[in-house]
């Protein structure tokens, strides 16, 4: 059984008034959340890596109520998520790979059981390294209004032998969305796409 020691844990929120245009009545509120870990597959290449994903589900819900506890939000009210990883240079892209269905399945689950895939990015990267996190509508990939991206990093990691696992999570579209297309009032597949 793999151990991933935390380092550390920070969060990032942001209230977004506008983005050049009027005022939003409503600002946008983003949060992302990063859990600086040891990586215990650092140094050495390891067949069998599926196993770990058990290892990490704590985490993933522990950012998860990290996460909605700084929105100060209602779960309900969420609606955009996505999750990254990056692995210091001692470690794989795989390492992060590890963090799909912990750090994913935890959103899910808090957030009533969302519908739509979390969009995810990972890489790995040196020491302050950072990483643009997307976001899509939790419940149906197609909602234009919720494609964004959220930038994270551990300004003191990763280090060589550490993984950066984050979940990022947002109430309401872009302030000034008006590139057509599906609207999240206009869901009806409830398919997870439309």
């Amino acid at each position: 059984m793999p151990d991933f020691p935390i380092r550390k844990i920070a969060l990032l929120t942001e209230e977004i008034f506008h983005e050049g245009g009027p005022v939003a009545k409503q600002p946008r509120r983003r949060a992302a959340a990063v859990a600086v870990v040891r990586n215990p597959f650092a140094g050495h290449y390891v067949e069998e890596l599926q196993a770990a994903m058990e290892d990490l589900k704590p985490l993933g819900l522990l950012l998860t109520d990290r996460l909605i506890e700084a929105l100060g939000a209602d779960p309900k009210a969420i609606d955009s998520y996505g999750k990254g990883a990056i692995v210091g240079i001692a470690g794989e892209i795989e390492h992060a790979a590890l963090w799909h269905v912990p750090g994913g399945y935890a959103m899910r689950e808090r957030l009533g059981g969302a519908k739509a895939i979390v969009p995810s990015a990972m890489k790995v990267g040196g020491f302050g390294a950072s990483l643009d996190v997307p976001l899509g509508h939790t419940n149906a990939a197609y909602v234009r209004s919720h494609f964004d991206a959220m930038t994270v990093c551990a300004v003191d990691g990763p280090r060589p032998d550490e993984i950066v696992f984050a979940l990022a999570m947002a109430v309401g579209g872009r302030v000034h969305d008006r590139m057509g297309g599906l609207t999240a009032d206009g869901i009806t597949a409830w398919d997870g796409l439309r």
